[in-house]
């Protein structure tokens, strides 16, 4: 019985580990839902994807954007992001320098176990998102 239980315990061990991925997926889109303690404004759509080759893109809400990155276990971070230069109202301008600027920030990442993508600061202000279909 006891050998029963540890290798139940063991086996149950091993399936929690699988769910959680060693990387971000590559070419997965994830869409932004929170910049530090806010949400995005209105319809805003703010994203980002990892292409697996050292380079994250996406959409800022008003402009594209795209920065080099480094994945080193659960350390990330990102170069300093460029973008294009639309101008959009002065509200999603703004939340678009609080994303550049978070990215900057980003020292760490993880997955929650429901699926959710989070970028941590070392202050623990987060990006978070989830994968787009």
């Amino acid at each position: 019985m006891k050998k029963t239980l540890t290798a139940l315990l063991g086996a149950l061990l091993l399936a929690g580990c699988a769910q959680h991925p060693t990387e971000p997926e590559s070419d997965q889109a994830y869409r932004v839902e929170w910049i530090g303690k806010r949400p995005l404004v209105g319809r805003s759509h703010v994203s980002l994807t990892f292409d697996g080759q050292g380079r994250a893109f996406g959409n800022a809400g008003c402009n594209h954007w795209f920065a080099s990155y480094q994945i080193d276990g659960e350390q990330l971070s990102f170069g300093q992001p460029g973008s294009t230069r639309r101008m959009c109202a002065p509200a999603l301008m703004e939340q678009e320098q609080r994303f550049f600027q978070a990215l900057g920030e980003v020292q760490r990442w993880e997955i929650t176990d429901k699926g959710e993508l989070r970028l941590l600061s070392a202050d623990s202000r987060v990006l978070r998102m989830w994968p787009e279909d």
